[in-house]
């Protein structure tokens, strides 16, 4: 891995779209610098640098108020950029982890003390090498009050995740909706299966992120946005949003992220909706009273 990627526009338009006071960024990640911050050697891509810095730049001209940093697969169990850039932000970033199973609650409860409201578990081969579900059911019974887990799977092995995410014994955030084939519309059998998943229990909630990952056809992400409006609709007190920036591996499909934002409207409509997917939402899982 020689060549270092860049996977983000170096130029992303200013939306048309306003966000409400208070919007939150809640999924988004930092790159290194890795001077400062290398990454994990078993990281199976080297992006080019992308600190706090530009982050939170692209917060400003983007209209938010607020990011919730999500540790990146390369680097590893190291979660010391995410911590530093949570450090930077004045109070506006929390942040969600990616820790060894075997953590001490005490080193928990300093990640907490650190804007950490969460852990993440991956389940993407093509990016970890393990997912030990065991280990996990085990972490997640021992996190600090008021945490949640973040999974990140793929729609085809949405079954056999059905057993692990009803043994998770806190509230769930599953990312990019468990990945659906969006071009099979709002009631295709991957939509149908999320639903599903979502009525099992009704502390699962949502990121309803990432059209340029899931949406074949490009901008401007029809089939993305039809899929996924009704889901918010029916959903409205679970759905969170996120730019996913800087875009881990989609060097070759680089999205624009005021493009982006501008599909918020889409799929929330309302005034209603769009204060509950990007304020109320996350606010409640990152930054409620005494979190």
């Amino acid at each position: 891995m020689s060549d270092r990627i860049r996977s983000w526009t170096n130029a992303p338009s200013t939306p048309r779209f306003t966000p409400p006071a208070g919007a939150v960024d809640a999924h988004c990640h930092v790159f290194g610098p890795m001077a400062e911050f290398p990454f994990s050697p078993k990281a199976k891509y080297l992006p080019q640098d992308a600190g706090s810095d530009m982050l939170f730049a692209l917060r400003d001209r983007l209209g938010f108020a607020r990011n919730v940093i999500v540790q990146a697969s390369c680097h590893g169990t190291d979660n010391s950029a995410t911590l530093h850039a949570i450090a930077r932000s004045q109070g506006r970033a929390r942040g969600v982890a990616v820790v060894d199973p075997a953590i001490s609650e005490a080193e928990l409860r300093a990640l907490h003390e650190c804007g950490i409201r969460g852990v993440r578990f991956n389940f993407l081969k093509r990016l970890v090498d393990d997912a030990p579900k065991d280990k996990f059911l085990d972490l997640a019974s021992r996190l600090p009050q008021g945490w949640h887990v973040v999974v990140y799977f793929e729609a085809d092995i949405i079954d056999e995740m059905r057993p692990f995410l009803a043994a998770i014994p806190v509230p769930i955030v599953i990312d990019h909706m468990g990945r659906p084939d969006v071009t099979q519309g709002p009631d295709g059998p991957d939509m149908r299966a999320f639903r599903s998943l979502l009525d099992s229990r009704s502390d699962i909630h949502f990121k309803a992120t990432c059209p340029d990952r899931l949406d074949p056809a490009g901008p401007p992400w029809d089939d993305f946005a039809a899929a996924v409006a009704p889901l918010v609709a029916d959903y409205p007190d679970r759905a969170l949003w996120g730019t996913d920036w800087p875009h881990p591996n989609m060097e070759k499909a680089i999205p624009d992220d005021g493009a982006l934002v501008d599909l918020i409207p889409r799929i929330a409509p309302t005034p209603e909706l769009q204060r509950k997917l990007l304020v109320d939402n996350p606010a409640s899982l990152y930054w409620a009273e005494g979190a």
